[in-house]
């Protein structure tokens, strides 16, 4: 079956993907640079699907319908390129304005460690190339779509997921200027950003994160079996929400920056963007 045969390229991709950034997160005692290969990563995956569709169109012993609706295929490919190369240049950029100090997330985890950290640290690598694979669904989904091509190729669905990312992608990239501007000043040393879109939230680079994951799965809602795509923005959610993004986020935030970052999270909405409460 196509998906089996996906999944399995896919598999296999992250599994040489991640040993590779593990070794050179070892010679560069930086494991960092994980955060900008899982972004950078998914444009190899989703094209690397494309490739493997596009071929079994072409041969008869592995599709037996013809008909591919390549323009959904290739825009998602396209929208997912777009979302993971830019993400992963901004995380490049930040890791090496750090190098070679390592990120306060990894360092915590050193020390957390101990002696286990290369053996647990590799497995930490090895699971973020597994969910790389299970995020992918919505797009695997889009891309195994068989059915005969309607008109550009892409129903009321396609077209809501694809304004959906846009809006995410926009909001995140300002969100990410505005943090950026922010820290470059040498004056805001030690305070916390409320300007722009983190006066509305605590965290609005991590929601605008999450919108373009929902743009993917409204995408994919119009092909066959598309709400499976659903799982990737509710992992995302509680990825972001639960588990390591505002919780270790905002740990160190309050240590760095104390009271002033406790007043932040009193009047300010932690994910989704809203008005400030009142004193």
């Amino acid at each position: 079956m196509l998906v089996i045969l996906l999944l399995t390229a896919a598999l296999v991709f992250v599994l040489l993907e991640m040993t590779a950034t593990f070794a050179l997160a070892q010679r560069l005692r930086n494991f960092g640079i994980v955060d900008i290969v899982w972004s950078a990563g998914f444009t190899p995956i989703v094209w690397l699907y494309v490739a493997l569709a596009a071929w079994r169109t072409y041969d008869a012993k592995l599709n037996a319908h013809p008909e591919w609706n390549w323009p959904a295929a290739l825009t998602i490919a396209t929208l997912v390129s777009v979302w993971s190369l830019r993400l992963g240049g901004h995380l490049l950029v930040r890791v090496k304005s750090h190098h070679p100090v390592e990120d306060v997330r990894y360092v915590k985890l050193r020390q957390e460690w101990g002696a286990e950290t290369s053996r647990k640290m590799f497995g930490f690598f090895l699971l973020q190339g597994a969910l790389q694979v299970v995020l992918s669904l919505p797009w695997l989904l889009v891309i195994m779509d068989d059915t005969p091509m309607r008109g550009f190729g892409l129903g009321a669905l396609a077209w809501s997921g694809a304004i959906i990312w846009l809006a995410g992608l926009v909001g995140e990239s300002i969100a990410d200027g505005q943090l950026a501007k922010f820290r470059a000043d040498p004056a805001n040393k030690g305070k916390v950003c409320q300007s722009g879109l983190w006066n509305y939230s605590r965290h609005p680079n991590y929601f605008f994160e999450w919108l373009i994951w929902v743009g993917y799965a409204v995408f994919a809602l119009g092909s066959p079996w598309g709400w499976l795509g659903l799982l990737a923005p509710a992992l995302m959610w509680h990825f972001l929400v639960n588990v390591t993004g505002i919780p270790m986020t905002e740990e160190l935030s309050v240590k760095s920056k104390g009271d002033a970052y406790r007043e932040y999270q009193r009047t300010t909405s932690a994910f989704v963007p809203w008005f400030k409460k009142g004193k």
